[in-house]
């Protein structure tokens, strides 16, 4: 692991910018899952709570772009089921922060992520209709998105096992993500500036990174127009499957490495 300021290191930059278009492509186009693998790369050169903060900056940037892009193209329902839930695992994620064993949090969400996204896949070529979700499943995993969101960026799996089993339109399944996700990436500001995490050497790696985000978004809203539905949902199952693997692999190499 690298010591002193990233933005000095040639190769932490270079995979930091391909981390900073593939977010904003998977983010604006479909709905993220490569976004869970941003801090694991990049803490290969830095710490995970320094990675994590380097790219929240760059997150809201994303989210203010993406958030235009998907004006009034979200479910409204959805979101009062999944923001209450969210903010109890926010303040839940800052309150334990600092003693909160990420690892065990990255196997439990890395399993249940990997077994839904497998399920979902294998069935995908099969006819869903729309349907409502449940109120108390939408609590949960509002819940557990806001928890694991701010420990680990890690807030995508959650929401996604609830809004995906609804079979929505497609944009309308990216807007509601992409509203959600800004609205809980503001939250997080304060409680990681408190936590001390936006040190200067932090914030100027992010301004650095950030012209980057315009970029990846207006990607990912090209490839979302091109792509049809139902390749659309294979796309995004699949991103679930590899943002499984993925947590289950750190969580488990940092139980035994530790």
């Amino acid at each position: 692991m690298m010591a002193g300021f990233p933005v000095h290191d040639p190769l932490f930059l270079a995979v930091a910018a391909v981390a900073v278009l593939a977010i904003g492509i998977s983010k604006s186009g479909f709905s993220g899952g490569i976004g869970v693998l941003a801090v694991p790369v990049m803490a290969l050169f830095v710490s995970p709570l320094t990675a994590a903060a380097i790219m929240l900056p760059i997150l809201c940037v994303m989210d203010v772009l993406s958030v235009w892009a998907y004006r009034r193209r979200w479910h409204r329902r959805n979101l009062l089921l999944l923001l209450p839930g969210a903010c109890v695992g926010l303040a839940l994620g800052a309150l334990t922060f600092r003693y909160v064993d990420d690892a065990v949090i990255r196997l439990l969400l890395g399993a249940v992520t990997l077994g839904f996204g497998l399920q979902a896949f294998a069935a995908a070529g099969q006819a869903g209709e729309v349907r409502a979700g449940k109120a108390a499943t939408g609590v949960a995993c509002g819940a557990l998105s806001g928890f694991t969101s701010f420990i680990a960026h890690a807030g995508g799996p959650p929401a996604k096992f609830f809004l995906l089993r609804q079979h929505l339109d497609k944009t309308v399944f990216v807007g509601t993500n992409v509203v959600f996700f800004f609205l809980i990436n503001q939250a997080k500001i304060l409680p990681y500036a408190w936590l001390g995490q936006f040190s200067r050497d932090n914030l100027m790696t992010s301004l650095l990174l950030a012209p980057l985000a315009p970029l990846g978004i207006w990607l990912g809203l090209r490839l979302h127009h091109r792509v049809p539905q139902d390749a659309f949902y294979r796309v995004s199952y699949l991103l679930m499957i590899l943002a499984g693997v993925k947590l289950l692999l750190d969580g488990g190499l940092d139980v035994i490495f530790r």
